[in-house]
Formats: structure tokens, C-alpha cells, sequence
């Protein structure tokens, strides 16, 4: 997959936070809570991370 998903932040009617994740032509594909897009960011991995954990 090339480079990162683009996500734009904007509010829902209940205030709370969303991400509107575009494709590639900037038309809207998914609209994800901020507060469950972040923790799913955090709980990733990225590939740095697992060579490190895999050279301790």
C-alpha cells in the first residue's frame, strides 16, 4: 500500500471528533470516530517497531 490513507478531521451533529478517510480521487470512503481511528493507530505496529522488538 503507497503511502498513508489521507484523513480529515470533522465533527459529527453530537460534537464528537470523526475522520473522513479519502481514496485516492479525494471522494469520501469511510468515516471512522476519531477516538476509536486513534486507538487502532496506537495499537499498530509499525515495521521499526517490530524489528526493534525482535532484536532485544
Amino acid at each position: 500500500m503507497p503511502g498513508k490513507t489521507r484523513r480529515t478531521t470533522h465533527r459529527s451533529s453530537a460534537g464528537k471528533k470523526l475522520y473522513a478517510v479519502r481514496d485516492a480521487s479525494g471522494q469520501f470512503k469511510d468515516i471512522q470516530t476519531y477516538e476509536r481511528a486513534h486507538r487502532a493507530d496506537l495499537a499498530h505496529k509499525s515495521k521499526a517497531e517490530k524489528a526493534a522488538a525482535k532484536n532485544k
